[in-house]
């Protein structure tokens, strides 16, 4: 299945709340000189018009990063505002950008990216907007798979499925398990939906039984519209770097006073 276009809830919650952690996770491992690898096992398109029809739509956007915008969620320092500001100054005021084009301001020369997306559309418009990065218009986990342990080893990867195949969530945690014990420095982030069936929690639990020491965020929030299955939106992340913790805490506790 294909189906799923992020072009409707790009701006969203989820994405406010992903595109934080993963902008502080970056921002704090460039700090240091040593060259790092950037993956994706679903990269989507990497830029998104919050005035496009897809967009309007919905309205998620409006209850989620304009809003968050408008009520100062983030300090303008944040991460997360650093680089939406950068892109808005090269793409216009209404762009919003995928997680390819937020960790392409972080990237420096010397660093490596690499980025899966297999849907053809958006396969497309994300190799018109990716220059920085190699794309590969196939399945994401065998991407990851073929080129972990990367080169430079240090490193983060992005696993940021739809969800469309109900069998992701038995998947998931094999796949990761086999990455990890390949690439055991590397940084390993799962976004996942948080839905009123709680079909996530036995991927959680089998994920956090074979990994412990990993960070688990999640936070809520109100169904987009009647009848809408997500109520939160939770990060996974193997090996976070020092400080994401923090990040995260601070994150639930701004979602938690705005709910």
């Amino acid at each position: 299945m294909l189906s799923y276009q992020h072009a409707y809830h790009a701006g969203n919650l989820a994405d406010l709340h992903k595109h934080a952690l993963l902008a502080a996770a970056l921002d704090y491992m460039t700090r240091k000189a040593k060259p790092l690898s950037y993956l994706e096992t679903h990269a989507g398109r990497g830029l998104y018009r919050l005035d496009s029809e897809e967009s309007r739509k919905t309205g998620e956007a409006t209850a989620g990063i304009l809003r968050a915008e408008a009520q100062g969620w983030l300090p303008a320092d944040h991460p997360l505002c650093r680089a939406l500001a950068r892109i808005r100054m090269r793409h216009g005021a209404t762009a919003y950008p995928g997680s390819p084009l937020i960790a392409e301001y972080f990237l420096r020369p010397g660093d490596r990216a690499d980025l899966a997306e297999l849907h053809p559309a958006e396969y497309a418009a994300l190799s018109d907007v990716a220059g920085f990065a190699t794309t590969y218009p196939r399945d994401g986990f065998q991407m990851a798979q073929a080129l972990c342990p990367p080169t430079p080893r240090r490193g983060m990867l992005l696993i940021d499925p739809s969800y469309e195949v109900k069998e992701d969530y038995a998947a998931i945690p094999r796949q990761i398990g086999q990455i990890a014990r390949k690439w055991n420095v590397g940084v390993i982030a799962l976004w996942y939906p948080i839905l009123a069936d709680k079909r996530h929690d036995p991927m959680l639990e089998t994920l956090m039984k074979a990994h412990p020491d990993a960070l688990r965020s999640e936070v809520g929030f109100a169904p987009a519209r009647p009848g809408h299955a997500m109520t939160g939106s939770g990060m996974w992340v193997l090996n976070p770097p020092f400080g994401l913790a923090g990040e995260a805490a601070r994150l639930a506790a701004i979602f938690c006073a705005h709910e």
